[in-house]
This record gives C-alpha cells, structure tokens and sequence, in this order.
C-alpha cells in the first residue's frame, strides 16, 4: 500500500472547502449576541448592568432549600425522564388549571424543557417544514429569528407601533397588519405576551382577534408567556389557549427562571394537545435530551406557592419599575412605561440620539450604565434604531445609582 504523501495541516487550521464559510448559511447574520457583548462591556467597565434580563437577587429561600433537599436525598442526579418529572409536569398542570382554567394531562400535554429557550427552539424545530412563513411581533426576542432559520423557515414580522397618548407612551398591534401578513403560505404565529422588549400586554380583544385569524386560516401558535407573573397596573394575562378553538392548536411555552428568578436553572415547560407536544418532545430529545434534573423537583414545589408570593413579587417589581422609569424621565429619555416583563424599552431621540448601537456602545465610558439597543431585535433596524431597552430586575439600590449616574451625564 502507498502512502499518503501530501502535507500535514497545521495544527489548528480548520478543515473547509476553500469556498465555502463554517457556518451554516442559515445562520450567517448570527453572530455573537448583543447581550455577550454588552455585558462584556459592563465587566470592562465597571458598570452598571441593566442590559441582561436577570435578577441580582435569588428566588424564594424555600425553593432553594428543595433544590439542595433533591440534591442530598439523590433526586435528579441521573438522568430524569425525558419529558420531565412527573412531579413538575403535574405541577405545572395544577397552575394551568388553578389560575386559568386549562385542563392538560400531565402525561401527554407537558413537556419540561431546558428553559424556556429551548422550548422555542424545540417547537419551531418541530413545527415547521423548509419554506413555511411564521408571523411573528416584532421587535422580537433574538432566539425566535435564529431557530426560524435553522427549521428552513421565513419569519415575517409584524410591527408593533410606538404611540405617545396622554396617559404616556406605549406600544400597540395593528391588527390589520397583522391579518394582511398571513399568506397561504402561513404555517404558524409566533405570538409574546407579555411583550420583551417593549412590555406591551395583548388586550383580551387583540388576544380574541389573534385567535379568530388562527382559526380562520388554520394556523398553529406558539405563545411564548414566560412573563405571565409580571403584569402590572390593569393589564391582565390571558393565555391564548383560552379562546375558543385555540388549545387544539396552540403550543404554550412557561418558565421558572422568570417567575421565580432562578435563570440560571434553565427550567422551562410547554403546553399542550398531544399531537403538539409529542411532536416537539421529538425535536427536544435531540438538543438536551434531558436538563435539570433537581431543580425540577424544587420548580414543582415552586409552582404550588400560595398567590401571596405572586402578588409581592409583582408587588416587588412595579415598584421597580416606577424607580427606573421616573429616572429615566429625569433623565430626558422618552420613557414607554411597560404593562409587563421587567423591562422598560426608551426613545433616545429627546436626548439628540438616533443610533441606539452607537448609544449604547458609548453609555458605559459616558455614564457608567449598559443597556441594550432595541435595534437587534428587529428586521427593520432603522424601526428600532432610536429605542433603547433597560432592565429593572435589580436592587433597588441599583436602579437608584443607575438613575443618578444617568442624570448627571445627560
């Protein structure tokens, strides 16, 4: 036998065809993410971080004394079942039934997932076949585009419009829009309510509309309500699946980490027929297969809080929100007071700003403060150039330095 006589390559070098890039060219327009970068930018600085969406501060004491309790007495440790722990799936069907009235088979219509993340991933993976259209609200959480691209998909958005009106500023869906967006090409309708970034909560009649339109076309939906605990003022959550019609064809995606701020246990769930949730437990088993194995247990005690944590919690964060808004009013900006989520999105233009990239990149040297531009979350980058989305999911105390920083440099 002859040798292969041609050179080495260097070590390090990576194999590719000289004409064609690594990365899929599905996801060539994903690159690193805004929050890596900005967050960098915090740590380089020494600034304060209202730019991520994470709390500075852990959840329930309880809830973490059951995670350390599965821990020690070996629950978890291995690998769970794959669509869960029967304790947290039945968990989270007592909430869906106790707070709005859904009934799901703890069995066959709940799936736990590795976040809320990973739900979105799992249910567009396996909803949607190369060439379907999804219509989504835009701007949008940057994990629905790339999990769009990587099912072959085309994401079609839907703006919703700021509004300045005498009660504030906010954030409205026109559903004319909307309705004209829907093709016969259409396979599915990526809906958040609450709204991140722009904290805007669907009305019970725009959620009524949406649901007309699903039905009327045949659309599945994939409603993504992670912030359903942090509504505020008179806005209510209302779940899609509650409209007639809807639960058969709607896929419902919960989290922990939002409403009981433990992010960093990356404990998710959808809801669901079980045609739905079957199918995107397939997609699922192929990404983490199985995630958190103790943590679930404490999330399924976490759920059966009595409503009095609920209510200091959003109790909690409204008052959060009026330190960081009022601030941010003195401050100059154009404050779009949220009804929901833990974000307060901003226009930069009263400040003389337009380029809410160039903004941001600049607030850590100019102010001592990161926040995130809005501009990445929409298709439309000129849309969203002049907004700027801070996060109020910290200490008091935070919020109140962050405030007084902004205040002396504008």
């Amino acid at each position: 036998m002859t040798a292969m006589t041609s050179s080495p390559r260097p070590v390090g070098q990576p194999v590719r065809h000289p004409d064609r890039p690594p990365l899929n060219r599905r996801l060539a327009e994903f690159g690193t993410t805004i929050f890596a970068e900005m967050s960098a930018l915090a740590l380089s600085t020494g600034s304060i971080n209202l730019g991520q969406g994470f709390p500075d501060t852990d959840g329930p004491e309880e809830i973490r004394e059951a995670a350390v309790r599965a821990l020690r007495d070996g629950r978890g440790n291995q690998y769970p079942p794959g669509p869960g722990v029967p304790e947290l799936r039945a968990a989270v069907a007592a909430h869906q039934e106790r707070r709005y009235g859904l009934l799901y088979d703890a069995d066959t219509e709940v799936l736990v997932t590795a976040g809320a993340t990973e739900a979105i991933a799992a249910s567009l993976l396996a909803l949607l076949e190369p060439g379907d259209e999804v219509v989504a609200l835009e701007p949008y959480y940057d994990s629905y585009a790339a999990c769009i691209a990587m099912a072959g998909a085309r994401r079609v958005p839907v703006t919703l419009r700021p509004h300045v009106h005498d009660e504030g500023a906010s954030f409205r869906l026109d559903l004319d829009e909307l309705r004209d967006a829907v093709t016969d090409r259409t396979r599915l309708l990526l809906v958040n309510t609450p709204h991140n970034p722009t904290g805007t909560v669907l009305t019970r009649d725009e959620l009524a509309a949406i649901a007309e339109l699903a039905v009327e076309r045949d659309l599945l939906v994939v409603t993504d309500e992670v912030y359903e605990h942090l509504v505020f003022d008179d806005a209510e959550h209302v779940p899609l699946a509650t409209f007639p019609g809807m639960r058969e064809r709607t896929v419902t995606i919960g989290s922990a980490g939002k409403s009981f701020s433990f992010t960093g246990w990356k404990v998710g769930w959808v809801t669901g027929a079980p045609a739905l949730v079957s199918a995107v437990r397939s997609a699922k088993q192929f990404l983490t297969y199985v995630s958190s194995g103790p943590f679930q247990y404490a999330v399924a005690e976490a759920l059966a809080l009595p409503e009095t944590y609920f209510a200091a919690f959003r109790a909690d964060m409204l008052a959060k929100r009026d330190v960081l808004a009022a601030g941010l009013a003195e401050a100059g900006f154009r404050v779009f007071r949220p009804a929901g989520t833990y974000f307060v999105t901003t226009d930069i233009r009263p400040l003389g700003e337009s380029d809410g990239f160039a903004f941001c990149r600049a607030l850590p040297e100019r102010a001592g403060v990161v926040a995130i531009p809005n501009a990445v979350f929409y298709d439309d980058r000129e849309a969203g150039a002049p907004f700027v989305r801070f996060a109020f999911c910290k200490q008091v105390e935070v919020l109140q330095e962050a405030v007084k920083r902004l205040r002396a440099a504008f």
